[in-house]
Parts: C-alpha cells; sequence; structure tokens
C-alpha cells in the first residue's frame, strides 16, 4: 500500500487579485521567506507519505514543474485540460493508483503551522482510512470567518456541513462550540472514494473514467473533460455518504484566501503597519494614508488595489468584473 500526497494546484487566488494572476496564481507567489505555498505544501507531507501526485490546470504546468525540479522531488503529474472542479481532479486521482492505496488530498494554498500536531492528525485519518472511512479535517475556529464553510460535529462524527455563513451565524457557531472550519483537506482510500462517487454521481464518475482512459502521459482530453460535469466533491460525495469521519485538528491553519488573511500573517511576521493599523504590500515607494485606518495598499507594476481589510472578501467582484471587461488585467 502507498500513502499518496495529492496536492491540488488548479485555483487561480481571485481575492489576492493583483498579486495573484491566472498567470501566476497565489500558490506560487514566493512570498513565504522567498517560498511559495506549493513548495511548503510538498515539503510538509513529505514525512508522511510515500509518493507525491500533483493534479493543476494546463497553464500552470510551468510553474509546478519549475518547483519540483527545485526540490528534486519524483512525481505523478496529472494535467487538467480544463478545470471541472474539485469532483473530478479527485476521481483522476484515484483513477491513477491502485484501490487500496491512500491518498491524502491538499490544496497547494494553505499555510500549516505547528507541525507535530498536523501530523498527529494525518495519522489519524490515514488510520481511519484504512478502516474504509473518508476523512474530512476540521480545524478548531479561532475567530467568526465568514469566509470558510463549517462542519458541525460531534467526536469525529460529522452532524453536518454549512456553507459560508455571514457573521452572527459564524459567532453563533463558535459560541455553540463543536463547529470546525472545514479546510478541505481529505483522506481515503482510493477505492473507496470512486465507489462513494459512483453511488452518488454517476455520470461524473463514469465521464471520468473515460477521460482518464484515454489520458496521454498524464495529459487529459480538452474534449472528455468538457463531457465531465463540475462539482466539487463536497457536494457529490461529503453531504451526502454515510462513510464520512472528521479529525478535529488543533494545527494552525489559514488557506490565506484573502487579504485580510495575508495582513495578519505579515504583520506577525514584522511587516511594517502604521500607527492606525495600515499596510503596504509590494512597493517601497513612501505611502500615506490619511484619515484611514486598517486598509492595504496593494501595488503590482499593472494594477494597485486600495481595501479595507475587513472587506478583504470583496475583492473578488473586482476579479471577477475585470475578468469580463480588462481580462488583460487577470
Amino acid at each position: 500500500m502507498k500513502i499518496y500526497n495529492v496536492v491540488l494546484s488548479g485555483g487561480v487566488g481571485s481575492r489576492l487579485w493583483p498579486m495573484s494572476r491566472k498567470s501566476h496564481p497565489k500558490q506560487y507567489l514566493e512570498i513565504f521567506n522567498d517560498r511559495s505555498l506549493f513548495e511548503l505544501t510538498i515539503k510538509r507531507n513529505q514525512k508522511i507519505s510515500t509518493d507525491l501526485m500533483v493534479i493543476g490546470n494546463k497553464d500552470n504546468e510551468n510553474l509546478s514543474q519549475k518547483i519540483l525540479e527545485k526540490l528534486n522531488t519524483p512525481c505523478l503529474k496529472i494535467t487538467e485540460a480544463l478545470p471541472r472542479n474539485t469532483a473530478a481532479a479527485i476521481a483522476f486521482a484515484a483513477l491513477a493508483v491502485e484501490k487500496d492505496d491512500v491518498l491524502i488530498i491538499t490544496p497547494s494554498d494553505h499555510l500549516i503551522q505547528r507541525m507535530d500536531e498536523y501530523e498527529d492528525a494525518i495519522q489519524r485519518a490515514i488510520d481511519l482510512a484504512n478502516a474504509n472511512y473518508i476523512v474530512t479535517f476540521g480545524v478548531e475556529p479561532t475567530h467568526p470567518e465568514t469566509g470558510y464553510g463549517y462542519i458541525e460535529h460531534k467526536g469525529d462524527k460529522v452532524i453536518s456541513f454549512r456553507e459560508k455563513p455571514n457573521h452572527i451565524t459564524a459567532q453563533d457557531f463558535i459560541e455553540r462550540g463543536n463547529f470546525l472550519w472545514n479546510s478541505g483537506m481529505f483522506c481515503f482510500k482510493a477505492g473507496v472514494l470512486l465507489d462513494e462517487l459512483k453511488k452518488f454521481e454517476p455520470e461524473i464518475y463514469e465521464k471520468s473514467v473515460i477521460a482518464w482512459n484515454a489520458n496521454q502521459n498524464g495529459y487529459l482530453d480538452e474534449k472528455l473533460s468538457l463531457d465531465i460535469p463540475a462539482n466539487s466533491i463536497d457536494y457529490a460525495v461529503m453531504e451526502r455518504s454515510k462513510k464520512i469521519k472528521v479529525v478535529p485538528a488543533k494545527f494552525s491553519w489559514d488557506d490565506l484566501g484573502s487579504f485580510e488573511a495575508l495582513y495578519d500573517y505579515f504583520r506577525s511576521g514584522g511587516h511594517p503597519v502604521d500607527r492606525n493599523g495600515n499596510m503596504i504590500i509590494g512597493s517601497e515607494v513612501y505611502t500615506a494614508f490619511v484619515g484611514l485606518s486598517n486598509c492595504i495598499f496593494v501595488s503590482t507594476p499593472t494594477a494597485n488595489l486600495i481595501l479595507q481589510k475587513e472587506d478583504s472578501q470583496e475583492v473578488k467582484n473586482v476579479y471577477n468584473y475585470l475578468e469580463k471587461k480588462r481580462p488583460d488585467l487577470v
């Protein structure tokens, strides 16, 4: 039996525009002591897995390959012709290995600290996976975050999955004490996941099998991929299967999906802020904030962004607008 770390690297990081672009998404930005989140993800999981698999899209392939060469790490690569969400991507990973192999699914854009607790959580998940459960990782929340989904639980039993809440609902979840952040990390045997996908989403399963059987050295055909319904693994399997367990994780976790999260990370590392909590990212040019507090100024060669830190989730609306009106800027 092999234990694969499956790194999902297809996201574009729209809430971190203009730093994150389609041509250089957030997981490849070398802003973490000159390393990227993609690199940190691979290195973090080397001790707890026997093999590495990277699933990404053709636009990101060169960025991934550059880091893999830097790390000199053997890797099974799967390159999607176009994104069909996580259900198909994870199906390809499961189809690429033996049925009893264990897959640890980790997005490539998470920042995780406190490695002893992380490794303990992974080992508990592997034990549950070997007992034929599908495991999701729930992170103990530190504040009422509205940018994450939540898992209601009792021990390792999942009671319900909840969508991203408003602030009042998120505060209620925190006060109730039995809700975890949904990390988007999973662990299971390949065959168990495929059986559940076939049961609940037979079309995704069947079309994924057809596309995978026609792959050329891990490259998937665009026309066959287009036939696969796009759906997340959460909707396709996690919220419907009776084989789900959750590992409540105590490690420090952040998906760094917003400038508010990036602000907190940079500030904890000594990045300067002014007396009113304003921060400059990406520029050495002197910049003054007048009458503003807790704002972030993000500078890039082709676009700037000014935002109130607490409104970080709204940056995706700028991205969506530019995708239609100024695609050259995304």
